[in-house]
């Protein structure tokens, strides 16, 4: 055995002898720290009218005291019982105002001491811009706007509850809001540890067959259900901009609310019982009322039973009413879909839904609008003539649009049907803008509409604005951007009768800016100048490298390189490989990539650039499709797949010189993770691997996972031997296992690591575990992530330098 594998192997079996290692937070080495611990610039958007431009901060990172605040995880939803607010949100802490047509950046006056914003929204004449803050003083909840001329901030009221989301919305008259309020005598959640049970829980199974997955955060007894309807339970009031309220409705259990484009209903949703232990809050009983603006109940349109029971499939649905909407085409007509094939997809049927339009007062029945063939997806509204409607299939992985009449469903033609996978056949999404109603709708003016893509082709990427002509169905190309060595996006129109248009350019060294643009003489003026704050990266090599899988698959990946590197010194490089799995239905989606090499380098913590400072070769985002063609599905040859996915980009490298194959390390993040440990026990091209917040026993998740659709007792050896749990006796390489604590991502269990960890101990496994304290599925507090950086940063120098 080589000498520096036997003392690494050392190394890692010392904290498995003696169970756990005390260990204080560390930071890593200075290269990857002056990367990690950087000044976040700020977030950019502009009103809708584009008269101005927000700058929205925030901290770089959350702290551990953020995410020590006392939280209660119930229905599927995580929130703080003391503020009401959700236990995952990230506060805004400053804001600015800068018009389009200036240089001026204002510093918006009078905000909350310790700002701790959230939910903004701007008012329906784009004036005024409103937000919650979170007062760590008083744990409440409040209501602010920001004048936008003036930009001088004021407090609307206190006491809101956020628990489900933002908790207001503007009315029509730029003087009101409708919002959530805490009711006057909020009851006390149930402390379960010392609450005696009047019983033992019991759950019933009814026969039916039903197809539900594995979520997290459920309700589990009784006294759950109790706080659950303590969290949600609100009183709404209109709020003016005077700072005065008035009721609008008693204390319920709100989730949801709308205004008609006329401003003249609301569309209303409220949770009922029975609750459910196996599906979140998104699924329990809820009844669509429909009140006019003095609080009369208008009409009852649904009361949505217990979604519990679903077919089998993606493409699968509930049966009733789904998708309750406004038409943003019209003043007051709801829009909804029913299933025409029960919500079963495993059903043969010529029509799948039936779109239906439902026209206030509600007097008379809802009106068939239009079928689909496919899964409805939505609908664009336009103008009187033509509306876009959106349908989908899983299976085929199809995505159809279709220019209809919005009068009467009238079918026009099929304007696009193509594999939603294929993103060189993207025609880009249509330019709004807002219409009488102030409800954003396609622009179209003489039949004419914009479409604004991303432009990826086989040869780069190309953005594009097309005038797309819906009578003859014929597109115009207006703009094709092609700065050489940088990406220029292009946003929106600022205005498009003059062609000006919002971009951001960027380039790999240069931090994404924002520019006013005109199509017309091509001439491009500066709107921010926000600096790169990685320097010591400004000189890395990029490349987006292309090269082939054994059975002739296109792959591709991004390589970054040392910026000393000399690929003519005959110095080979430890290689870092970064990825994630993705499912496919034929091989010439799976080929395709929509990396650019142009991209500005942003290290972050979920990648291995930081270490091409530290003399690695680093190949970020390598390709690692799984596909399944015909009536194949991709999983049946998984591990194959991935093996052959891994071995390829090894070999590219190698052929260039570039890398010493001998010394190669994966890693990856949730289904990376998974996908980690699994070439880990089936393969020998990778000397070491780091899995971050996976999924290792299949069975775990026996109702599906990512893009399988099959249950476990469907296929039990397809479950079984993608299970890296499964195949722990097979797994002798160094590992390093990372968790989050209080991960909430359905299916990835912190006990998946666990379990695995102590699988991989027992049989003898050189692998190590570290779980981040209070950090969910993704990680957000400075001390963990820095600890993470340094942990990785040990294991790979272990596993990888000579």
């Amino acid at each position: 055995m080589n000498r520096n594998i036997f003392s690494f192997l050392l190394v890692l079996a010392v904290p498995l002898v003696f169970a756990q290692e005390k260990l204080d937070f560390q930071k890593p080495s200075q290269e990857i720290l002056q990367l990690a611990d950087f000044e976040r610039a700020p977030s950019v958007f502009t009103s809708p009218d584009k008269e101005f431009m927000i700058f929205a901060y925030r901290n770089t990172y959350k702290t551990l005291e953020d995410l020590s605040q006392e939280d209660m995880r119930l229905g599927g939803l995580r929130f703080n019982p003391k503020t009401h607010i959700s236990s995952t949100i990230t506060y805004l802490n400053n804001l600015k105002i800068q018009k389009l047509n200036s240089k001026d950046l204002q510093q918006v006056k009078n905000l909350p001491s310790n700002p701790q914003i959230g939910y903004l929204s701007f008012s329906p004449n784009e004036k005024m811009l409103s937000f919650t803050h979170t007062n760590s003083d008083t744990q409440q909840i409040e209501l602010w706007y920001v004048d936008l001329n003036t930009a001088i901030a004021k407090k609307l009221a206190t006491g809101l509850n956020a628990v489900t989301g933002r908790p207001y919305t503007w009315l029509n008259d730029n003087n009101r809001l409708l919002a959530y309020f805490l009711p006057q005598n909020v009851p006390a959640f149930i402390d379960k540890n010392n609450e005696l049970p009047t019983g033992p829980i019991v759950s019933v199974a009814t026969g039916q067959v039903s197809q539900t997955r594995t979520y997290q955060d459920l309700l589990s007894d009784p006294q759950d259900e109790e706080n659950f309807k303590n969290a949600i339970r609100s009183e709404l009031k209109m709020v003016n901009l005077n700072a005065t309220t008035t009721p609008f409705l008693p204390t319920d259990l709100y989730v949801s609310e709308s205004l008609s484009p006329d401003g003249n209903y609301f569309l209303i949703e409220k949770i009922v019982t029975p609750f459910s232990y196996v599906v979140p809050y998104s699924r329990f009983p809820r009844i669509s009322n429909v009140y006019d603006l003095n609080a009369k109940l208008i009409k009852t349109l649904y009361e949505a039973p217990l979604d519990e029971i679903r077919p089998q499939g993606f493409s699968s649905t509930k049966k009733g009413m789904r998708s309750i909407n406004w038409r943003a085409d019209k003043a007051a007509e709801i829009i909804y879909a029913e299933a025409l094939d029960e919500g079963d997809a495993n059903k043969q049927v010529e029509y799948r839904d039936q779109i239906f339009t439902w026209a206030a007062p509600f007097d008379k029945p809802a009106v068939p609008l239009i079928k689909t063939k496919l899964r409805y997806g939505g609908i664009e509204w336009g103008n009187q003539d033509f509306a876009v409607l959106y349908e989908s299939w899983y299976d085929t992985r199809m995505l159809r649009s279709t220019a209809f009449n919005p009068q009467n469903g009238k079918e026009i033609r099929v304007m696009s049907e193509r594999n939603y996978q294929d993103s060189y056949s993207d025609p880009g999404n249509f330019y709004t803008q807002k219409n009488e109603f102030g409800r954003n709708v396609i622009y179209i003016k003489n039949n004419q509409a914009f479409l604004f893509g991303d432009g990826f082709t086989k040869d780069g990427q190309f953005p594009f604005i097309d005038q797309y002509n819906f009578n003859s169905n014929k597109t115009e190309r207006l703009y094709t951007s092609n700065k050489k060595g940088k990406i220029e996006s292009l946003i929106t129109f600022i205005d498009e009768d003059k062609r000006e248009v919002l971009t951001q350019v960027e380039s790999p060294n240069e931090y994404p800016n924002y520019y006013r643009l005109n199509l017309k003489n091509k001439k491009s003026n500066s709107l921010t100048q926000f600096p790169n704050p990685f320097a010591s990266i400004a000189n890395v090599k990029k490349e987006i490298i292309h090269y082939k899988r054994n059975d002739g698959v296109d792959l591709s990946g991004i390589l970054y390189l040392p910026a000393n590197y000399n690929k003519n010194s005959g110095q080979k490089l430890p290689l870092l490989v970064w990825a994630y799995p993705t499912e496919y239905k034929d091989k010439s989606t799976a080929g395709q990539t929509t990396n650019n090499p142009d991209s500005f380098t942003y290290p972050y913590y979920g990648s291995f650039v930081y270490w091409v400072t530290k003399g690695y070769a680093v190949l970020d985002d390598a390709s690692f499709p799984i596909i399944g063609e015909g009536d194949t599905e991709p999983n049946d040859s998984f591990i194959e797949q991935l093996l052959a996915n891994g071995k390829a980009a090894i070999d590219a490298l190698d052929a260039r010189g570039i890398i010493d194959r001998e010394r190669v390390a994966v890693g990856g993040h949730s289904y990376g993770a998974f996908m980690t440990a699994n070439l880990l026990t089936h393969g020998d091209d990778f000397k070491c691997g780091i899995a971050r917040s996976g999924a290792y026993n299949r069975t775990l998740t026996p109702f599906g996972f990512q893009s399988e659709q099959r249950n476990y007792w469907d296929n039990p050896d397809i479950y079984n031997t993608m299970s890296p749990f499964m195949n722990a006796h097979k797994m002798k390489k160094p590992m390093l296992i990372v968790h989050g604590e209080a991960d909430n991502n359905p299916g990835t269990f912190t006990l998946q690591s666990e379990r695995y960890f102590q699988a991989l101990r027992n049989l003898g496994a050189p692998v190590r575990m570290v779980i981040l304290p209070k950090e969910s599925h993704g990680y957000a507090a400075k001390e963990n992530i820095l600890h993470l950086l340094w942990e990785q940063d040990q294991f790979l120098e272990e596993c990888l330098k000579p």
